[in-house]
């Protein structure tokens, strides 16, 4: 179909305007992102069939250099859009959690971690460190190990905190097979690291646990 032969307020830019983002479909959104289409296919046909072709919108957001620059319509130029805007989409989340601010929506935190952690391929361990009123100092990852496991040391997390003056903590970190259960392990590390910071009088508000498409809180479960 032509692109002139769809209604106008129908055209993802105009339905945008008029009734908001979240009216979109991922291929509309997408098309918005694509600007144009390729021989044959006009901009909302190659959104689809790119969505279709490497399964969902977020595979398509995460694919390598060369497994996106390999499909049609796409390129260089286009990556480094579409990475560009993603970086400023991390960026707008970060903002709520620099210091300054209170660290008071459990589920933006969820957000913006999950943004960090969930598409790495080996497992990181990230610490918020926050002032006596929650507001975040420093944000960092610590450790980063193999597929299955991160070695985390409370030495030097206790050394990292008392050198921010860091009042609490949120931990997180994730699991590359995509399943956020957290393991005897993760408690195991967790009750460890309690112990070492309370003698410096420094509190561990959660431990979250990202996965593919969940995040589990250790506060919410009481284990905290």
């Amino acid at each position: 179909m032509a692109i002139k032969s769809i209604p106008s307020d129908s055209m993802p830019r105009e339905k945008l305007l008029n009734y908001g983002p979240q009216a979109l479909t991922d291929a509309e959104l997408l098309a918005i992102f694509l600007r144009t289409g390729t021989k044959g296919m006009n901009v909302l046909e190659l959104a689809d069939f790119l969505i279709k072709d490497f399964g969902s919108l977020r595979n398509l957001f995460s694919a390598s250099q060369n497994e996106f620059c390999s499909h049609r319509g796409l390129g260089n130029a286009k990556y480094v859009q579409l990475q560009a805007a993603l970086e400023m989409s991390h960026r707008y989340l970060a903002e709520t959690l620099k210091r300054g601010e209170a660290l008071t929506s459990p589920e933006h935190t969820k957000l913006y971690l999950s943004g960090i952690l969930r598409d790495r391929q080996r497992e990181a361990f990230y610490v918020l460190f926050l002032d006596n009123q929650n507001r975040v100092i420093k944000d960092e990852i610590l450790f980063e190990g193999t597929i299955d496991a991160a070695s985390v040391y409370p030495r030097v997390v206790v050394k990292r905190s008392l050198e921010h003056n860091a009042a609490a903590l949120i931990l997180a970190h994730n699991h590359p097979s995509g399943v956020a259960e957290p393991s005897q392990a993760d408690r195991r590390i967790t009750r460890r690291l309690i112990d070492a910071l309370s003698l410096v009088d420094i509190r561990i508000l959660d431990h979250f646990v990202i996965g593919d498409g969940e995040v589990v809180s250790f506060a919410e479960r009481g284990w905290v």
